[in-house]
This record gives C-alpha cells, structure tokens and sequence, in this order.
C-alpha cells in the first residue's frame, strides 16, 4: 500500500471519530511530520507516516528529535496496522456506562 493510501485512511479514521487530522507543511523546514491529529479532548499528536518498509531519513529522526525534546508527542506509524493501532490508542472506545 502506497503510502498516500495509508494517509488517507488515517485521516478518515481520525475524521469518523471527532478528531482534527491536518496536513503539516512547513516551509523551509524540510522533514517534520506528515500530518497533525487532534482529538476532541484537545491532545495533539504529529504523526509521520511510512509504508511498513518505508524507513525515516536522516532530516526526519533529527526534527522528530528536536521535536520530542521540546515535549511534543510525535508518533511514526509504519503501515495500515500501524495507522488503526495509533488511531485505537488515541481513541480508546468509551466504556459502556449502563
């Protein structure tokens, strides 16, 4: 899967359960990560993403680096696994309260 597909799904993914998924382009700062999730609760999470044999380039490690110094919660998700594993852990199913 090509990894625009994967990107897709997240974002559909994130979408379907009240979440923000945003691009993230910033000029002259080559590297950072694919896209920006919010969730309702207002948690933000940059997200990297790699096909499941995609590997990050030196450019990539140093501004996720610089990035988690600084506290920022920065996730790479290699694969469509990956992507519905992040997307379970930051929208856990809410319990059932009956």
């Amino acid at each position: 899967m090509k990894e625009s597909q994967i990107e897709s799904k997240l974002v559909r993914m994130v979408r379907e359960r009240g979440g923000l998924c945003f691009k993230f382009v910033s000029p002259s700062n080559p590297g950072v990560p694919d896209r920006i999730i919010i969730t309702p609760d207002g948690r933000t999470v940059y997200v990297e993403l790699k096909t499941e044999t995609g590997q990050l380039r030196h450019i990539q490690e140093w501004q996720i680096s610089e990035m988690r110094k600084r506290g920022a919660d920065v996730r790479v998700a290699k694969g469509l696994d990956a992507v519905k594993a992040l997307v379970m852990d930051l929208f856990p199913p809410k319990e059932d309260s009956t």
